[in-house]
């Protein structure tokens, strides 16, 4: 096998796109035909490490690859040194609530920090950490005090004022609160108390919503809301990049859950921070914060529930309109994921065909000329111009290899015969409401 996989990343490939998702390791290895989006954000994110911010939005049909790009993106942020955060909306997880679907959102993300040695998630005790421990070297130094010594109770003050004093360099908005909140953390940190930590991290995650709890646990005024939270992401970019990290990204997908909002007050509202995202991040408001949200077509250009159906928003997000085919434009903020190409999808299928025999230990024998075969037999199916995806392709691909593996005497040419085409857009039931309540 030509590709250095590990064992681990064979199985979630193969594993992940028989149920029909993105795997969540390895995907570098099946990265095919998107050398010029993924050379697009690496252009941005070195803008983002010299202190800008950005914004961009993938755009693509149902089972075209947005998804995927985002945990390709990810993936290439992580190894730029970058904290990476991903998150879906969904029914309860928004932009803008008052009932606490945008905490919920902000939960989402804070749950899912990843960096280079923590790629899973559940980064943020070790980024904690890993700053605090920069300002007990601070402060030890400043002071003529050992790294050992200035741990000790009767040097707590000292640690206290040089974390204050690191946070309030940075911070607008919530800086007492915050700074509170994470001294908080490092007397549980040196005084081995679990639950001070706990209750800390809790604070940091916007999992309480209650005042008097808070203030009961951690002495503090406010907690993370549905009206703070943006502010207390652009502290926490801060902190991140002032610990060395490159910049925030955060990958936000399925954005056709905002355009599935029933009134269009909360749905104006939600594109209403969209734009105050964007527009923070290109007229440098924020620095160090990359935005990627994924969404369909019709999500963005609905002229009544879609982004452009909200002028601010399509003033912004329009297409160059010297940009053709054959002439892309990768600086814009809207990036269109083209299909892959009938070259792009065989080469995809060799790959596949390789770590589907790696995962299994088998050596199944498929040629070029019955991968060439399968996808005849996939596009000339009746249905296949429009309703044909990568994703099923890949998986009616995948899912024959596992018949031939269990039962040897399969008939590979008879299984491509039986394959069917089925349209897996999904259905837009809006809920229901009137529209222009």
């Amino acid at each position: 096998m030509n590709m250095n996989i590990k064992p681990k990343e064979a199985a979630a490939i193969i594993n992940s796109l028989i149920g029909g998702v993105v795997p969540a390791t390895g995907i570098q290895h099946i990265a095919v035909g998107r050398t010029e989006e993924i050379n697009a954000a690496l252009s941005t994110m070195d803008d983002v490490k010299n202190g800008l911010s950005a914004v961009k939005f993938w755009i693509g049909d149902f089972g075209s690859g947005k998804s995927f790009m985002l945990h390709l993106i990810n993936t290439v942020a992580l190894r730029q040194k970058f904290v990476v955060a991903n998150a879906d909306f969904t029914p309860t997880n928004r932009l803008y609530s008052n009932d606490g679907k945008a905490l919920a959102l902000y939960t989402a993300i804070m749950d899912s920090l990843s960096i280079q040695t923590r790629p899973e998630g559940g980064a943020l005790p070790l980024l904690l950490e890993k700053w605090i421990e920069q300002s007990i070297s601070m402060a030890a130094e400043e002071n003529g005090i050992s790294p050992s010594e200035i741990r000790e109770a009767r040097y707590l003050d000292l640690i206290r004022y040089r974390i204050t004093k690191n946070i309030n360099a940075f911070t607008d908005v919530g800086g007492f609160d915050f700074s509170a909140v994470i001294i908080k953390y490092y007397e549980g940190y040196i005084n081995f108390d679990d639950k001070l930590q706990r209750d800390a991290l809790k604070w940091m995650r916007g999992e309480y919503h209650s005042k008097i709890e808070a203030r009961q646990d951690l002495g503090v005024r406010e907690t993370v809301s549905d009206m703070n939270y943006y502010d207390m992401l652009k502290n926490f970019c801060k902190l991140f990049v002032s610990m060395g990290y490159s910049g925030f990204m955060i990958n936000l997908d399925e954005m056709i859950n905002l355009y599935k909002i029933s009134t269009s007050v909360m749905r104006e509202k939600n594109y209403e921070k969209i734009l105050t995202i964007y527009n923070d991040c290109l007229q440098g408001k924020a620095s160090g914060m990359f935005f990627n949200f994924a969404g369909t077509k019709e999500v963005l250009e609905n002229p009544r529930r879609g982004f452009f159906g909200y002028d601010a928003l399509k003033t912004r997000l329009e297409s160059n309109k010297y940009e053709t085919q054959a002439a892309r434009d990768f600086a814009q903020p809207v990036i269109r994921l083209m299909p892959l190409n009938h070259d792009e999808i065989f080469v995809l299928l060799q790959k596949l065909s390789e770590i589907f025999n790696f995962n299994y230990k088998t050596d199944i024998e498929i040629t070029d000329a019955e991968i060439l075969l399968f996808m005849e037999e996939m596009f000339n199916k009746p249905g296949a111009s429009e309703f044909l995806t990568p994703r099923e392709i890949i998986r009616n691909f995948l899912n024959i290899l596992n018949i031939v593996r269990q039962n040897p005497g399969a008939d590979k040419r008879k299984l491509f015969n039986e394959t069917e085409i089925s349209d897996e857009r999904p259905e837009i039931n809006l809920p229901e409401g009137i529209e222009e309540l």
